[in-house]
């Protein structure tokens, strides 16, 4: 028998959108938290969201997976780093790769169309990424300024680093502005799980055939140092574009910690989570936050939110929002 009574479900009702009465989009999401679907989980998301930046005690991680960069996405994670509201963010190893070629070509991505001859694009050299074309001559530009960079910042061809070592010294280097500029300039690592799929890593073995460069990436080494990282705070919060590896690669250090520092460490408090995945196929990806709590990676009194959205579309509105809220615009 159910402990409910019938009016304990009918304690809030829908209040629908009244657009004469929406000034910004802040006003929109607050709106929207009022009305039912995805709608309602993006307005959730950014009562979360703003919780979790507005304290100090609150390590904030963004996880970025999916083509974001040659989305247009790039300009709100560097403006998300400038305004100190993450302290880590966790990317595939493309948006990064990405972000150097549009740093280094002043934009190297093009607006296309899904329905095009593929043939022909191979023919032209220019690789498609859904409706975004990416001509060779842009991953050029970007080799030749990559290659300059690590001729001028290393003495020696035997390079032993971490990845996020060496990003911060590349971004360190790179005159435009870009993901990797502003976070190595504003002290935010950048981990790179699968350093190794990615333009940016095939570029690197490039220099190790012609050039007689050899590269050594310690990837466990950097397990470590966000681990130092989590140790150091308090409460932790994390935004989710998408899954794939930096998604469990940011969750995983918790079961870890607890086994190592025999410390209980209940994850993270807070978490907003962007995606398309199903959960039914068992795929990581779109595993729900409740099977994460099993593995010990989320609190169990932990605040989430995940928006079943195309992130190009929650993403912008959200963190826009989110900037009106602080005031930042």
């Amino acid at each position: 028998m159910s402990h409910f009574q019938k009016e304990d479900y009918l304690k809030k009702k829908v209040f629908p959108i009244d657009v004469k009465a929406i000034q910004n989009i802040d006003d929109l999401l607050t709106s929207l938290k009022r009305c039912g679907f995805q709608g309602r989980n993006l307005g959730i998301a950014l009562d979360i969201l703003y919780k979790m930046v507005s304290s100090d005690d609150i390590l904030t991680v963004l996880t970025l997976s999916g083509a974001m960069v040659p989305a247009g996405m790039g300009e709100i994670i560097s403006a998300l780093i400038e305004n100190k509201l993450i302290d880590v963010l966790i990317s595939t190893g493309a948006n990064i790769t990405h972000d150097l070629i549009d740093s280094t070509c002043n934009i190297g991505h093009y607006l296309g169309d899904p329905n095009v001859d593929d043939t022909e694009l191979f023919n032209f050299r220019i690789n498609r990424i859904y409706d975004i074309f990416l001509p060779e001559s842009s991953y050029d530009i970007a080799d030749k300024q990559l290659f300059e960079i690590i001729e001028k910042i290393y003495e020696t061809k035997n390079i032993h680093e971490t990845p996020s070592n060496f990003l911060k010294k590349i971004g360190e280097e790179l005159p435009n502005r870009c993901i990797l500029s502003v976070a190595a300039k504003n002290d935010i690592p950048i981990f790179v799980p699968a350093f190794s799929d990615s333009e940016f890593a095939l570029k690197l073995l490039k220099y190790e055939y012609y050039n007689d460069y050899d590269f050594q990436f310690d990837i466990l080494e950097d397990v470590k140092n966000y681990a130092d990282i989590i140790r150091k705070s308090k409460e932790y919060g994390s935004i989710i574009v998408g899954g794939g590896v930096p998604r469990n690669w940011a969750q995983q250090i918790f079961p870890m910690l607890d086994e190592f520092d025999n410390i209980e460490r209940l994850g993270y408090n807070y978490s907003v989570r962007i995606h398309t995945a199903t959960e039914y196929d068992g795929g990581l990806s779109g595993s729900t936050f409740s099977e994460a709590r099993s593995w010990g990676k989320y609190d169990l009194e932990s605040k989430h939110v995940s928006v079943w959205c195309d992130a190009t579309i929650a993403l912008p509105i959200l963190i826009s929002g989110l900037f009106q809220r602080l005031k930042i615009i």
